[in-house]
């Protein structure tokens, strides 16, 4: 990650020595941070079937609270069931589904997808038992081949199946983990302390990146969350009434577009044969680790001024700055 990433972003043009680097009032520097963050194994079902359209229809009591879980979870049965994605329909977030493994700690997507992969693979088997096709059926382009018989799946309508996703203690015996590395170029005013984030990269390896689209888009949101936690985001409370005083967007700030100009995204090519069948891993969590103490560095790198409490405001950069010629 760090080796990728430093190529990437020009680290070799990093001047080592901090507020060396002045582009008329604003210092600028260069920071990084490893990120880790674990891939956590939750047990996680789904019951498919297969309608009278020729659809393949999955059901789970997953949710998609933004994070694409109707997308990755389409594209996992369409791949194990060999139809195109239109004739995949998803159907989430009911208590009369199984029970999967819900959305958060970044686990929603692999353990959510292993769980529809074992329910399809159950009922790939149903399919070619009631067909006669043997053990090396192939499940492609809406058929099913094999044992010298070839069948359209919607010959096989009314079929269902249901099954899911266990570890046991395969988390005991292999530590789980995704890893990822952030680099961030910030620029300060020597005059009034403003700090401008100018670019922002992450490289993450998560194992397998079913979708990488919305995985790119989970890492970017995550990153903005940490460039709000290391220079904007605190929490101000009266003490005598137990009050937070900042309550709303209008006094807790929190980054707007204008503050995240150009944000990178780069993930290794690997796949994680340990993690599940879906070689997968979690990624949007990992994208928040480290921005943080990635965002300090930068600012130290930038002004010589090391501050180790966040929010990173004015009142504690303007006393270290070097003095204004």
């Amino acid at each position: 990650c760090f080796k990728q990433g430093a190529e990437r972003f020009g680290w070799s043009k990093r001047n080592a020595k901090p507020a060396q680097v002045r582009e008329g009032r604003w210092l600028v520097g260069l920071g990084v941070a490893a990120a880790f963050r674990n891939n956590l194994l939750m047990k996680s079902k789904a019951r498919v079937r297969l309608d009278g359209e020729g659809r393949v229809v999955v059901e789970t009591d997953m949710t998609d609270i933004g994070t694409g879980s109707y997308t990755v979870i389409a594209q996992t049965a369409a791949e194990t069931m060999g139809v195109p994605l239109e004739r995949v329909r998803v159907r989430l977030g009911d208590s009369d589904y199984p029970v999967s493994c819900g959305s958060g700690g970044q686990w929603g997507g692999n353990n959510s997808c292993a769980g529809v992969y074992a329910a399809c693979m159950k009922l790939r088997g149903l399919v070619t038992d009631k067909g006669g096709f043997g053990e090396d059926a192939v499940f492609a382009d809406g058929e099913v081949r094999g044992g010298g018989k070839t069948a359209p799946l919607e010959s096989f309508s009314g079929l269902v199946a249901e099954d899911g996703i266990e570890y046991g203690d395969l988390d005991k015996r292999y530590q789980q983990s995704t890893f990822g590395a952030h680099f961030v170029e910030a620029a300060v005013d020597v005059y009034t302390g403003e700090v401008r984030v100018r670019r922002m990269l992450a490289v993450c390896a998560a194992g397998r990146i079913i979708n990488p689209t919305s995985a790119r888009s989970q890492v970017i949101g995550a990153m903005t969350m940490g460039v709000g936690a290391a220079l904007m985001e605190e929490l101000h409370v009266d003490k005598r009434r137990g009050f937070f005083v900042n309550h709303d967007l209008a006094s807790y700030e929190v980054p707007v577009h204008a503050d995240i100009p150009h944000q990178d995204v780069v993930f290794l090519d690997e796949v994680d044969p340990i993690s599940s069948p879906m070689k997968a891993k979690g990624v949007g969590e990992l994208g928040i680790c480290g921005v943080g103490a990635a965002v300090a560095n930068a600012i130290y790198n930038a002004t010589g001024v090391r501050v180790r409490d966040y929010p990173i405001t004015l009142d504690k950069l303007l006393p270290g700055l070097p003095a204004v010629a």
